[in-house]
C-alpha cells in the first residue's frame, strides 16, 4: 500500500443527505533525523524522498554543504510493534572530511510557521552563514509567472487525490517546471527539491527558480537563500519576516501568484519590466 496516500472511509452530506463513501488523505508520519548515530530532529512528512528531504534539511542548517558531505544515508531501527521496517528513521553518516571539530549535538529544528525567530538578529545571523551569494543572472517574463499555478496544479498528483498536501517546483526563466515534490509540509516540501538537486551538483542554483503552492514564510526564503536561488515565487501570501528577509538577502519574492497577476514585493530585477 502506498504510503502516500491513505485510504479511509467518510459520510458526506450532500444535496440535503449524509452518504458513505471511501476517500483517500494525504500521508503523515514522522521521520527521525539522526547525524552520526546523533539523534537530531523529528519532522512530520509525507513518506517519499526521504533522501532527498534530509539532504535538504541538513544543507538548509548549516550540516552539510554539498553532497559530497554525506558518506551514506540510510534507514535503521525503524521498526512496529510486528518487527515490519518503517523507514521512519534515517541516519546520515558524514565525510570524515565534513565533521567539525565538535561532534553534532542533539537540537529540536523548528518544523512549523511559529519557528522561534527573532526578527533582524535572525537575519543578520543568516546573512553572514550564506554560502552562496545571490546573482542577477535570471529574467522572468510575468506571463510566464501567471500560468505558474495551472500548471504546478497539473503536476500535484497527491494533492489531486487528497487536497491536503503542499508543492515545491524547479522552474525555468522559460516556465518550464522540471522538478516536483509534495509533502504535507511545506518547508518540507522545499527540502526535498534542494537535497535533490543537491543529489545532481546542481546548487547554487543560477538557472531556475523556487516555487511553492504555499505562503512564503521565513524558513522557505531562509532555505531557499542557502541554495542561492534568487526568485522565490508563491502562490499564497509571504509573511513580514519573510519580506525582511528576502530583501536583505537581495531575493526577488513574488507572492499571491495567479492567472490575474502578482505581487512583487522585493528585487523586481528579475521580474522584466518590474
Amino acid at each position: 500500500m502506498s504510503r502516500l496516500t491513505v485510504p479511509t472511509a467518510v459520510r458526506r452530506f450532500s444535496d440535503g443527505r449524509f452518504v458513505s463513501r471511501p476517500d483517500v488523505v494525504a500521508g503523515e508520519e514522522p521521520l527521525e533525523i539522526r547525524v552520526d548515530g546523533v539523534s537530531l530532529t523529528t519532522t512530520m512528512r509525507t513518506p517519499g524522498a526521504d533522501i532527498d528531504l534530509v539532504h535538504g534539511f541538513l544543507h538548509a542548517e548549516g550540516v552539510i554543504t554539498a553532497a559530497g558531505d554525506v558518506r551514506e544515508a540510510r534507514y535503521c531501527d525503524g521498526v512496529d510493534a510486528d518487527g515490519r521496517q518503517t523507514y521512519n528513521v534515517l541516519d546520515v553518516e558524514r565525510a570524515r572530511s565534513a565533521v567539525p571539530p565538535t561532534p553534532i549535538i542533539a537540537r529540536s529544528f523548528p518544523t512549523t510557521s511559529a519557528c522561534g525567530v527573532c526578527g533582524s538578529a535572525s537575519i543578520e545571523a543568516l546573512q553572514r552563514d550564506l554560502r552562496h551569494p545571490l546573482d542577477d543572472g535570471i529574467a522572468v517574463q510575468p506571463a510566464v509567472l501567471q500560468a505558474l499555478p495551472d500548471r504546478l496544479r497539473e503536476r500535484q498528483r497527491t494533492f489531486q487525490r487528497t487536497g491536503g498536501v503542499h508543492a515545491a517546483a524547479l522552474v525555468t526563466s522559460a516556465g518550464e517546471i522540471t522538478l516536483v515534490r509534495e509533502d504535507v509540509g511545506r518547508h518540507n516540501a522545499v527540502d526535498k527539491v534542494i537535497g535533490a538537486l543537491l543529489l545532481q551538483g546542481r546548487v547554487p542554483v543560477r538557472d531556475a527558480f523556487l516555487l511553492t503552492s504555499s505562503r512564503a514564510s521565513y524558513e522557505l526564503v531562509q532555505k531557499a537563500a542557502m541554495a542561492g536561488v534568487g526568485l522565490l515565487v508563491a502562490v499564497s501570501a509571504p509573511s513580514s519576516l519573510a519580506v525582511d528577509l528576502a530583501r536583505a538577502t537581495g531575493m526577488t519574492l513574488v507572492g499571491f501568484t495567479s492567472s490575474r497577476g502578482f505581487n512583487v514585493y522585493c528585487g523586481p530585477q528579475r521580474i522584466v519590466g518590474a
